[in-house]
């Protein structure tokens, strides 16, 4: 498989990169139950937040640009909340040159797009510091329920299949002179469609039962197990604690 947009920086060398998948897990859900659950009234602890998630990605030597333009996908969740701040009554407004905007409706705003940064961030920087199956396999080892890492585990082989049949369709379109830039070309974009998912279905079917025909029963391998080791038990002592710290801040403010 030659895509890579989930997990492109997985396979770095890093500090990051060598921890075990639990602490890592363990460390950046903490960050994200402390942003979450932080008042929208308190803006110091997202700084400290992001300050915990940059000082990550600094180590781990991830792109900025990558974490940014993954960022994005937040910003149409965040658009479809600013159409209705206008509308929300509360206390106080704000003017904003010729607007003027409830003061609840632009916290309203802001704490859906400061937690939601935080949260994409996070995940961001776990599923690019760890492979999908070391993660899946700490899941397992946290007794995480086996039906969630089962489905993530063929959820995230699949979609690699459906882009493929999806880039074959695409040639075979392209190779008969197809653009399908009008309207009038929605029912057979819709045909191509409906053509992808019964041939991704087929070809899952067929990829399941292989998997049987082999032994498959619910577990994938694992070459070699890990144990949490000191520079683990460090590393997420000290981003559980920053994010505790943070909250702390929080409920004093």
């Amino acid at each position: 498989m030659k895509h890579d947009f989930v997990d492109r920086y997985a396979r770095l060398e890093s500090p990051v990169h060598s921890l075990d998948a639990r602490a890592k897990s363990i460390a950046l859900f903490a960050v994200i139950i402390a942003c979450v659950t932080t008042p929208a009234t308190a803006w110091w602890p997202v700084c400290i937040y992001a300050g915990i998630l940059a000082i990550i990605t600094v180590a781990a030597h991830i792109p900025w640009r990558y974490v940014l333009t993954r960022c994005l996908i937040v910003i149409p969740f965040v658009l479809v909340v600013a159409v209705f701040v206008p509308f929300m009554k509360g206390d106080g407004v704000v003017h904003i040159g010729a607007l003027t905007l409830p003061k609840h409706g632009l916290l309203v705003l802001w704490n859906v797009f400061s937690k939601s940064i935080i949260s994409v961030w996070a995940i961001i920087l776990l599923s690019n510091t760890t492979v999908f199956s070391d993660l899946m396999h700490g899941f397992e080892r946290m007794h995480v329920p086996k039906f969630f890492t089962i489905v993530s585990a063929f959820m995230y082989r699949y979609i690699f299949i459906i882009i493929d049949e999806a880039e074959r369709m695409k040639r075979a379109r392209d190779s008969r002179g197809y653009s399908g830039r009008w309207l009038w070309h929605a029912k057979v974009i819709g045909h191509i469609i409906a053509s992808l998912f019964l041939r991704s279905q087929e070809r899952a079917e067929r990829v399941y039962q292989a998997m049987s025909a082999r032994g498959f029963d619910g577990t994938f391998p694992r070459w070699r197990e890990t144990r949490l080791m000191a520079a683990d038990y460090l590393f997420m002592s000290i981003v559980v604690l920053a994010a505790l710290a943070g909250r702390l801040v929080a409920i004093w403010a």
